[in-house]
C-alpha cells in the first residue's frame, strides 16, 4: 500500500485548470524545446515574465513567450502558480522530469509549512525550498516536501542509507554537526527518506518516528502508514476513544495488550506538553517522544507481530471508520510519473 497523508481540510477553493497545450512547433521539434515553449506560454498566458535567464533569443521559454505574450491574461498568476512556474522552470533546466498532471498549483499550495520539519526553523521566503524527497525520481506528486534551503543543502543527493550514515556518525563524534545539521536533524532527514523507500517489513517496523510525514508525501511502507496514523491521534481531542476503537480493530488479544502496552510508553510523553497550543509544538512533540527508546521498544514489538498486509487493512479500516484525524489516499501505483526508469530525468 502507498498512502499519502493530507492534514489540512478537504474543503479548498478550487484553483482554475490550467491549459498545458503546447505551442504550434514542427513535429522535428525535441520534447526538451516543446516544454520550453509550452513554459514560456504559460508565463504569457498568466502575465509573468519569465525568469532573465532564458530570455535569449535562442531560448524555446522565451520564443514561447514571445509568441503568447500579446494574448489577454486569462487570471492573475497567484502565489501557488507561481511557484509552480517556477518550479517547472527549474526542472526543464535541469533535464528533471516534471509531472504536470498531478503536481498543479493547488497541489503544490497544500504542501506549504509553517516550519521546517528537519531543522524546525520559522520559514519565510529568503530560506523556504521544495525537495525531491528521493533523488532518484523526478518532480511527482508524493515525492515533494517543503524544507528550508540549509536542510536541502545538507541533503542533496544522499538516499536513506547515506543520510542515515550521517546521523550515526554525528552520533558518534568527535564531529557532532555535518553538513550544518546535528544528529537530530539528520535522523529526521534519514526517516524522511525512509517514508518513499520501498524496505523489508522488519526493517520499517524498527524505524523511530523522528518526523511525521510532511502533507501530500506518499508512504511506502504499510506499517509506517499504521504508526503515523496512531502517533497523529494525540494530537487531537478524543484521541483516548479514537485509540480505543483502533484497538477493537486488532485481531488477538496479545495485539492488543502490546498496542496498550506501546500507548502506555508514548502518551505520558505527550500529555506532558497538553499546554502546547501551535500546531508545530504539537507536532514536535509527538516526533520527540518517538526519541525515547522505551517507545521505540515496545512500538517494534507490537509492529513485528504484524504483517504488511494485516497493517494496512488497520489503515484502510481506521480511515474507513473515520477514526484518523488526517484524510489518507491510497494508490495502487504511488510512482507513477516519478520517472525512475530515468533516475529523475526527462526522457
Amino acid at each position: 500500500m502507498q498512502a499519502a497523508f493530507n492534514t489540512q481540510a478537504t474543503a479548498q477553493p478550487a484553483l482554475v485548470q490550467f491549459d498545458l497545450g503546447l505551442i504550434e512547433a514542427p513535429t522535428s521539434v525535441s520534447a526538451h524545446e516543446r516544454i520550453g515553449l509550452a513554459l514560456g506560454r504559460d508565463y504569457a498566458l498568466h502575465g509573468l515574465t519569465p525568469p532573465i535567464a532564458h530570455l535569449y533569443p535562442q531560448s524555446p521559454l522565451q520564443r514561447g513567450w514571445m509568441a503568447t505574450r500579446g494574448r489577454a491574461v486569462r487570471t492573475p498568476a497567484s502565489p501557488p502558480v507561481v511557484l509552480w512556474l517556477a518550479l517547472r522552470t527549474h526542472a526543464w533546466a535541469r533535464g528533471r522530469s516534471f509531472e504536470d498532471i498531478q503536481l498543479t498549483p493547488h497541489h503544490l499550495a497544500q504542501l506549504d509549512t509553517s516550519h521546517c520539519p528537519i531543522t524546525r526553523e520559522l520559514l519565510g521566503d529568503d530560506n523556504r525550498s521544495i525537495d525531491r524527497v528521493r533523488d532518484d525520481a523526478g518532480y511527482a506528486a508524493g515525492n515533494l516536501a517543503v524544507m528550508s534551503r540549509r536542510a536541502n543543502r545538507a541533503k542533496g543527493s544522499h538516499g536513506r542509507q547515506a543520510i542515515a550514515g550521517m546521523a550515526a556518525s554525528c552520533a558518534a563524534g568527535p564531529i557532532t554537526r555535518i553538513g550544518g545539521l546535528a544528529e537530530a536533524e539528520w535522523q529526521r532527514l534519514a526517516v524522511l527518506a525512509s517514508f518513499v523507500t520501498p524496505l523489508s517489513h522488519e526493517q520499517a517496523a524498527q524505524i523511530p518516528l523522528r518526523v511525521l510525514p510532511p502533507n501530500r508525501l506518499r508512504l511506502f511502507n504499510p506499517i509506517q502508514a499504521l504508526q503515523a496514523l496512531i502517533t497523529r491521534q494525540l494530537a487531537t481531542p478524543g484521541w483516548s476513544a479514537r485509540l480505543s476503537r483502533l484497538e477493537a480493530l486488532l485481531p488477538t488479544d496479545a495485539l492488543r495488550s502490546d498496542f496498550n502496552r506501546f500507548l502506555l510508553a508514548l502518551a505520558p510523553r505527550v500529555l506532558a506538553a497538553a499546554e502546547l497550543q501551535q500546531p508545530h509544538q504539537i507536532r514536535w512533540a509527538l516526533e520527540d517522544a518517538w526519541a525515547l527508546p522505551l517507545v521505540q521498544k515496545r512500538w517494534t514489538r507490537f509492529a513485528l507481530q504484524l504483517t504488511p498486509e494485516q497493517a494496512e487493512a488497520l489503515v484502510e479500516r481506521a480511515a474507513a471508520k473515520k477514526l484518523c484525524p488526517v484524510h489518507i489516499q491510497r494508490h495502487d501505483d504511488a510512482t507513477d510519473g516519478w520517472a525512475l526508469a530515468t533516475q529523475g530525468y526527462a526522457a
